[in-house]
């Protein structure tokens, strides 16, 4: 059978996150219920990773396998015929071998999560941000964030029901930044490792979001870090601000024509 490359995006706002689910609309189910229109006996998809009920993405990456030859961008526009209405698109497809695997072939994750600060409701962006109604501090959020880039024990940012080996992780980056918008700011929060533990980016950001509101210092982010103790995390921010930007492999199957 024939394997194909997804390149995915989607608003995750009407899903119970990415994994399928009986009876609950998922972001998998979606584009699974495409493919069986193309191919009744489809055996399912497998992803990059596993977004929570009401994470966005934009670069999400999934394999999949045909009974079949398909011309990749056919395929990608059929299943966009089959995907409306719903807000997934598929931006790329690719033909790779057999053995290519979205997961286990990835080398690296990147996330990307949006918070507006402003006293009025976001109107465009609603649903797609977090919103406060305090102002930020970048620069104290920007140096509280270098304290998490390396390699650690991250179980002060994980869920509790994560699922993962371990708790130590390497984040290669943590960048905050911030721009002006009317009557606010907008800070965007991106992050870069092979692997996240589940719910660890939300986790950081609502830390880091206690920092820049002035709650926390800098070097607190440090101390709690190193107690490797849920209970000292700061408050978990919603999903509908993350993200999911891009997935890295040792060759790039969506190469630029």
């Amino acid at each position: 059978m024939p394997r194909y490359a997804l390149k995915i995006e989607y608003d995750g706002g009407p899903f119970r996150g990415w994994q399928r689910q009986a009876a609950l609309p998922t972001v998998q189910g979606a584009v699974e219920d495409a493919l069986r229109k193309l191919d009744t006996n489809h055996p399912g998809i497998g992803a990059a990773g596993r977004t929570d009920t009401g994470v966005h993405a934009t670069g999400q990456v999934a394999h999949c396998d045909m009974a079949r030859d398909w011309d990749p961008f056919r395929l990608g526009e059929a299943l966009n015929h089959h995907l409306k209405p719903v807000p997934v698109a598929i931006l790329a497809v690719s033909a790779v071998p057999d053995d290519w695997h979205a997961r286990f072939g990835a080398t690296e994750r990147r996330y990307l999560f949006r918070l507006i600060c402003r006293r009025a409701p976001t109107t465009h962006e609603a649903g797609l941000v977090w919103q406060v109604n305090h102002m930020l501090d970048p620069d104290r959020m920007a140096q509280a964030a270098q304290h998490l880039v390396g390699q650690h024990d991250f179980t002060t940012f994980r869920a509790s029901e994560c699922q993962a080996a371990s708790p130590v992780k390497t984040l290669d980056e943590a960048q905050v930044t911030a721009h002006a918008i009317p009557h606010g700011q907008e800070v965007r929060f991106t992050f870069r490792a092979r692997s996240f533990l589940h719910n660890q980016v939300r986790s950081m950001v609502g830390t880091l979001e206690r920092v820049g509101a002035g709650a926390w210092q800098p070097d607190d982010v440090a101390r709690v870090l190193a107690a490797r103790d849920r209970a000292q995390c700061g408050p978990v921010c919603p999903p509908q601000g993350l993200y999911l930007t891009g997935v890295t492999y040792p060759e790039d199957p969506f190469p630029m024509p």
